[in-house]
């Protein structure tokens, strides 16, 4: 059964940086896509990072203006989300989820797999 456990949220002050994990179960090649997808309070939940299994491509939210960078761990079958210059904006939870497949998206509809998720809060 394919898990998914997001990790390393938490408050950070503006301008702050923190990273995130994914870390999955359930599958053992790296043949995938996972994504990291954000709820912010009062928005439509908006993918933000993706990144494929096997290869370097990534795709990111135009919205992110290069502040988040999403890397691998294939070995340790976890995907990372380094968060920088955080903004208030970027309060809401954060959650990852993958699909057995190569192919880069940021809808939701794409992934059949998720997991709970992991709040961020950036406040001073």
């Amino acid at each position: 059964q394919v898990q998914l456990v997001e990790s390393g949220g938490g408050l950070a002050q503006p301008g702050g940086s923190l990273r995130l994990s994914c870390t999955a179960s359930g599958f053992t090649n790296s043949y995938y896509t996972i994504a990291w997808f954000r709820q912010a309070p009062g928005k439509e939940r908006e993918g933000i990072a993706c990144i494929a299994g096997s290869e370097s491509s990534t795709e990111y939210a135009d919205s992110l203006n290069g502040r988040f960078i999403i890397t691998k761990d294939n070995a340790k079958h976890t995907v990372y989300l380094e968060m920088n210059n955080l903004k208030p904006e970027d309060t809401g939870l954060y959650s990852c989820e993958v699909i057995l497949l190569q192919d880069l998206s940021l809808n939701s509809q794409a992934y059949d797999y998720w997991g709970r998720g992991t709040q961020i809060t950036v406040s001073s």
